[in-house]
C-alpha cells in the first residue's frame, strides 16, 4: 500500500511503487512527492492517505508545491461539472444566484500583495457562498486599457496590444497560483474589440437619450512635446512627467456625460446601500448637494449671478468675486484703463491654478455691482484666485464678516469690510467676526430681516429676492459632469464622425466597433496618435457618403470599467451587450470586493450608468415590470424586486467591501533617513543592524514601493510559505477594511497549524466511530459532558465563521475561532464518540474557502478514512470538499455543557464552583456551595464551628450564587 507509517517513513514497497512514477528516481521523499504522472494520482484515490505524507520527516515543512499542484489539477477536473451557467430567468434561480465580484485589475504584469489580499477575500467568498447552496457568479477580467501601456509601448517599442496581452497570460498564471477561482468561461479584457464594440455601443446609447455633449473644457498642454497630458502626468510642480516643462492650460472641445442629470438619485440612494460609512460621506461630499439662493448683483448692461448658502448675510456683502474665466473677465467687458492689469492678473490665475495657488490674490476690475436687495448700494467687482473657474455661477458675494475666506482676501487687498449683520442675538452691541447661523443684529442695514432668525432671514431673503426678480431659491451640486473625452491612442475610440455637411453624426451601430489602428507610432509627443494616422480618420458620411473625419478621442477608461460587470454575465454574446433576462436575474453584484482608491470615481460612474441603463430598461424590474404587463407572471418580478431590495433605482452594488493597503516593513539609515536595501540590514541577530556602520535602523511599516525596497513578491512568498499559509495569514493579520502590516516570522505560525491540523486529522483516521453523528445525535439526552461540550464548541465557531464570512466580515476573527476549535479538540479524551468527528470534518469545511488546497486534502484524506468516511453525508461530496454542504449551525446546542458559578457570601466574592453542570437550580448550586472544601471558613462560626443561618439565597443561574449569612 502507498501509506505512511506514524513516523511519516514510506514503507519500502510504498517507496518503491512511488519512485517508479516519479521524475526523479531517487532522491528525498520530497522530491517523490511533488510527482505530477497520472499513475501517481491515481493511485492515491484508490488508497488511503495521510496529511503526514506532504510533510518532510526532517524538517517539519509542508510540500506546498507538490500539494498546490495536485489540487489544481485536480480542480481542473472537476470544474467542467460545475454549475455557473444562469439559466432562464425564474423566481427560483434569482434567489439562488450570488453575485460576488471583485474589482478586476490593470494587466501591469505582475500581481502586487495588494492583489493577493482582494483576490484572497473574494475567493474565500466565493468558496463559501457555493458551499451555502448558492450558484455562485465569480468572474474576472482586465482592465486593459489605460496609459501605462502607452507608456510601456513609448518606453520599449512594443506594441500596447502585445504588451497588455503578453501581461494578462502572466497574471492568469499568477492568480492560479495563489488558488483563485474565478469563472474564466466569463473572462473580458477591455482592449478586445469584441468588448469595446459594446463600450462603443454605451456611448451611442447615451447620446440617442441626450444624456451626451461636446463643449470646451481645459485640458493640461504640454508646449514643448506639443501634447496633451492626462492629471497623472503632470508632477506636484505642474511640470510635464516627461519633457519638464511648465504645463499650460488651452481649451480644447471635448465629450461629456451629463452625470449631473442623476445628481439626486445617486445621492438619496446612497443610504440605502450597505456600504462603509466613510465611503457613503466620500460619495455624498463629491457629489456635494447645497440648498441656497442665486441672488443678481446688477451692471449697467447685465447682471453678476452668485450662489451662497447663507443669504442670510447679504446685507454684509462688501465686494463681488469672480474667476478669471468668468465672461466679464474679457478686454471688451472691461474699463479700458483696468484691462491690462484685469488681465494679466487673469493669466497669472490660470497658470498658477494646477500648482498651488495664492488665494489671497486679485485685481479689482474697476466695475460696480448693485445689490440685489438695496439697489442704492454699490460693491466693487474683483477678479479673484479663490473663486473655482467653471464651477458654479462663477461669482461669489465676498462678506468677511462671515467667512474666512472672504476676510483674508479684503486684509491682502485693502478693501473695506462691512460690519457683521449676523450674531448670536439681534441686540448683540459686541457683535463681531461670526461664521455659524445666529440671528440678525436689529441694525438699519439689515431693514426689515432684523431679529429674524438665519434659518427663517434665508427664506424671507429668497421670497424678497425672488418678487423682485433679483434671485430665486436653487438646489446646486459640487458634481460636475463627467469628462469622457481622451487624447491618447490606447482606448476606445470615441464613434463618431465629423462631417462638414452634416456635422456630428454617430457612427452606426452595423458598424461597430470602431477599431484603433494598428502599427501606430507612438512618441508622446505632438497631437493625438489617432489624429496622425490619416488612412483611419478619413472616412465617409453616414449620412451623405461625402468626406469626413473620424473623431481622434478615445474614452475614459473609467467608461470600460463602469459596466464590465454586466458583461460578465453574457460575455459571449456577440448580439448585444448582454442579455436582459441574465442581467435581470444576477443584479445587483451582492458582494463588491476592492479599494478604498477607487471609493468616489469609479464607484459613482458605474452607478450612473447602471442606473442609466436600469431606467431606459436594458435589464432590471423596470424593464421586467414592462414586459410582465404583456406577458403576466408576477412571480418573477417579486423575485427580481426582492434582490433589488437594499439596492434601489439600478443600483449595481448592493454590498461592499473594502480592502486596506499592504504595507511593508521599512529599515532606515538612522542618521540620514534613506532607505536601506535589503542587503543593507543584517537580520541575523536578536535586533536588526546596518551592515556597514553596526547601528540599528530605523524601522516602520510604510506601503510598498520599489523606491522604499520594502516590496514583497506574491510570487516568492507563495513560493516559501505556500498559498494556503499566505492567504490564511492576509485573512488573519488585520481586519480587512485596516492596513496589513506584512510580518514574513508570523506567517510561519500558521504554516504550524496547517501541520497541527494536518496531525490532528491523521490521527481521527485511525480512530474507530461509536456510530453516525445523526445516530448519535438522536440520543443527546445520554451525552457525556464531554460530548456536550465538544459539540457546543463546534456550532459556537460554526456561528462565528458562518457570521464574519456573511455579514461582519471579520475574517481575522473567523480563523482565530477555527483555531480556538482546533486547540480544544486535541484535548478531547474520547474521540471514538461521533461528536468528535463532526466537529473535525466541519472544522475542515470552514477552513477550506480560505485554505482550499488544504482544505481539500484534508476532506480526501477523511473520506478515504474507514472510519471518519461514515460521517460524511453522501459520496458525491467526498469528490471535493466544495460539493460538501457548509456545518448547519445547531442553536440549541450554544449554551455551555459546564461553567463556572462564583459564590459570593453576604454579597463578596470568597470562591468559585468550577465545572459545574449547566442551568443547576437554585436548590442544586447552594448544596454545592455549602459543600465545597472552602466553604467552612465563610459558613460555619469561627469559635464553635456552628454553621451560620443561611437567611437568604440570590442566585444568578450559570453565574452567581450569593448566600445572606449571619
Amino acid at each position: 500500500m502507498l501509506c505512511l507509517q506514524k513516523g511519516g517513513v514510506f514503507q519500502q514497497s510504498a517507496f518503491r511503487a512511488l519512485a517508479k512514477v516519479s521524475t526523479e528516481t531517487q532522491g528525498p521523499i520530497r522530491s517523490l512527492l511533488c510527482a505530477r504522472s497520472v499513475s501517481t494520482t491515481a493511485l492515491a484515490r484508490q488508497q488511503a492517505q495521510r496529511f503526514q505524507q506532504w510533510i518532510d520527516n526532517n524538517t517539519g515543512k509542508l510540500n506546498t508545491q507538490g500539494l498546490e499542484a495536485k489540487w489544481k489539477e485536480r480542480w481542473a477536473e472537476l470544474r467542467p461539472a460545475r454549475d455557473t451557467k444562469i439559466d432562464a430567468l425564474s423566481p427560483e434561480e434569482v434567489e439562488k444566484l450570488f453575485y460576488v465580484l471583485v474589482m478586476f485589475p490593470y494587466p501591469s504584469g505582475a500581481l502586487h500583495m495588494g492583489h493577493v489580499r482582494v483576490y484572497t477575500i473574494s475567493d474565500m467568498l466565493a468558496r463559501f457562498q457555493r458551499m451555502r447552496g448558492r450558484k455562485v457568479v465569480h468572474p474576472m477580467g482586465w482592465d486593459a486599457f489605460g496609459l501605462p501601456a502607452e507608456n510601456a509601448a513609448i518606453e520599449r517599442g512594443v506594441a500596447p496590444g502585445k504588451w497588455t496581452r503578453e501581461n494578462i497570460v502572466a497574471m492568469k498564471k499568477q492568480l492560479k497560483d495563489i488558488l483563485a477561482d474565478f469563472d474564466w468561461e466569463r473572462e473580458v479584457s477591455t482592449c478586445d474589440a469584441d468588448y469595446y464594440r459594446w463600450t462603443q455601443h454605451l456611448f451611442l446609447q447615451l447620446m440617442r437619450h441626450d444624456m451626451i455633449y461636446r463643449a470646451e473644457a481645459e485640458v493640461n498642454w504640454d508646449p514643448v512635446d506639443q501634447t496633451v497630458l492626462a492629471n497623472e502626468q503632470v508632477d506636484a510642480q505642474g511640470r510635464s512627467w516627461r519633457s519638464g516643462a511648465v504645463v499650460e492650460k488651452r481649451r480644447l472641445k471635448q465629450w461629456f456625460a451629463r452625470i449631473t442629470a442623476y445628481a439626486d438619485d445617486l445621492l438619496k440612494d446612497l443610504d440605502q446601500l450597505q456600504w462603509p460609512t466613510h465611503v457613503k460621506t466620500m460619495q455624498s461630499n463629491w457629489i456635494g448637494r447645497s440648498e441656497g439662493v442665486e441672488l443678481k448683483f446688477a451692471l449697467e448692461s447685465d447682471d453678476i449671478t452668485v450662489f451662497t448658502t447663507r443669504a442670510d448675510t447679504v446685507f454684509g456683502a462688501s465686494y463681488v468675486a469672480v474667476a478669471y474665466d468668468h465672461p466679464l473677465i474679457s478686454e471688451d467687458r472691461l474699463p479700458k484703463d483696468r484691462v491690462d492689469e484685469v488681465m494679466h492678473a487673469a493669466r497669472k490665475m490660470k497658470a498658477d491654478s494646477s500648482a498651488g495657488a495664492d488665494l489671497t490674490y486679485g485685481a479689482f476690475t474697476g466695475l460696480y455691482a448693485a445689490h440685489p436687495l438695496d439697489p442704492a448700494r454699490h460693491v466693487p467687482v474683483w477678479v479673484a484666485s479663490y473663486v473655482v473657474p467653471g464651477y458654479g455661477t462663477g461669482a461669489v458675494m465676498g462678506v468677511p464678516a462671515h467667512d474666512t475666506r472672504d476676510r483674508d482676501f479684503c486684509a491682502s487687498n485693502g478693501i473695506p469690510a462691512a460690519e457683521a449683520v449676523v450674531a448670536d442675538a439681534a441686540d448683540d452691541s459686541n457683535a463681531g467676526f461670526r461664521t455659524e447661523p445666529g440671528t440678525l443684529l436689529n441694525a438699519e442695514v439689515n431693514g426689515r430681516f432684523g431679529g429674524m432668525t438665519s434659518a427663517d432671514a434665508i427664506q424671507a431673503i429668497a421670497k424678497e429676492a425672488e418678487t423682485a426678480g433679483r434671485g430665486r431659491t436653487v438646489v446646486k451640486y459640487r458634481l460636475r459632469d463627467w469628462l469622457l473625452s481622451r487624447q491618447r491612442y490606447w482606448g476606445a475610440p470615441v464613434p463618431v464622425i465629423h462631417c462638414l455637411s452634416c456635422g456630428v453624426v454617430p457612427v452606426p451601430e452595423s458598424e461597430l466597433p470602431v477599431k484603433l489602428p494598428e502599427n501606430i507610432m507612438l512618441s508622446g509627443r505632438g497631437s493625438s496618435p489617432l489624429a496622425n494616422a490619416e488612412d483611419w480618420v478619413s472616412c465617409k458620411c453616414p449620412k451623405c457618403a461625402g468626406s469626413a473625419r473620424r473623431d481622434t478621442d478615445t474614452l475614459d477608461t473609467f467608461v470600460d470599467s463602469s459596466w464590465y460587470f454586466l458583461r460578465y454575465l453574457d460575455a459571449q454574446n456577440t448580439q448585444k451587450p448582454f442579455d436582459a433576462a441574465l442581467a435581470t436575474a444576477a443584479m445587483p453584484v451582492d458582494v463588491y470586493v476592492g479599494g478604498v482608491e477607487h471609493a468616489i470615481l469609479h464607484l459613482l460612474y458605474a452607478r450612473f450608468i447602471s442606473k442609466f441603463l436600469w431606467k431606459t430598461g436594458a435589464y432590471g424590474s423596470k424593464q421586467l415590470a414592462d414586459s410582465q404587463t404583456r406577458n403576466g407572471n408576477s412571480a418573477i418580478l417579486e423575485a427580481v424586486r426582492k434582490r433589488e431590495k437594499g439596492a434601489p433605482g439600478g443600483e449595481p452594488f448592493k454590498r461592499l467591501l473594502t480592502q486596506g493597503m499592504v504595507h511593508g516593513l521599512t529599515y532606515k539609515d538612522p542618521k540620514t533617513g534613506r532607505f536601506l536595501r535589503p542587503e543593507e540590514v543584517d537580520l541575523t541577530g536578536i535586533h536588526p543592524t546596518v551592515r556597514a556602520t553596526g547601528e540599528r535602523p530605523a524601522t516602520s511599516y510604510e506601503k510598498m514601493s520599489k523606491s522604499k525596497y520594502n516590496g514583497v513578491d506574491p510570487t516568492m512568498a507563495v513560493a516559501s510559505y505556500g498559498a494556503d499559509a499566505t492567504r490564511l495569514h492576509m485573512l488573519y493579520l488585520a481586519p480587512p477594511q485596516d492596513v496589513l502590516e506584512w510580518d514574513t516570522q508570523s506567517i510561519v505560525g500558521m504554516q504550524r497549524w496547517i501541520n497541527r491540523l494536518g496531525r490532528l486529522v491523521d490521527a481521527a483516521c485511525d480512530v474507530p466511530q461509536a456510530g453516525t453523528f445523526d445516530d448519535a445525535l438522536s440520543m443527546r439526552a445520554q451525552w457525556s459532558r464531554e460530548a456536550r461540550e465538544t459539540y457546543r464548541q463546534t456550532n459556537v465557531a460554526i456561528q462565528r465563521v458562518t457570521e464574519a464570512l456573511d455579514s461582519s466580515f471579520a475574517f481575522n476573527t473567523a480563523i482565530a475561532s477555527l483555531i480556538e476549535l482546533c486547540n480544544y479538540l486535541l484535548t478531547v479524551a474520547d474521540r471514538s464518540h461521533p461528536t468528535y468527528a463532526h466537529a473535525l470534518l466541519a472544522l475542515i469545511r470552514m477552513v477550506s474557502p480560505m485554505a482550499p488546497s488544504v482544505g481539500e486534502e484534508l476532506w480526501e484524506t477523511a473520506a478515504n478514512s474507514k472510519h471518519l468516511s461514515r460521517c460524511l453525508a453522501s459520496p458525491a461530496s467526498a469528490k471535493t470538499v466544495f460539493s460538501a454542504n457548509w456545518p448547519a449551525l445547531d442553536k440549541t446546542a450554544l449554551k455551555p455543557a459546564a461553567t463556572t458559578v462564583v459564590v459570593q457570601i453576604n454579597g463578596k466574592v470568597r470562591y468559585k464552583l468550577e465545572d459545574m453542570d449547566a442551568d443547576l437550580d437554585q436548590a442544586a448550586l447552594t448544596e454545592a456551595a455549602k459543600s465545597h472544601p472552602n466553604a467552612a471558613k465563610w459558613l460555619n462560626d469561627p469559635v464553635s464551628g456552628s454553621p451560620k443561618a443561611i437567611v437568604k439565597v440570590i442566585c444568578v443561574p450559570n453565574k452567581i450564587i450569593n448566600l445572606i449569612v449571619k
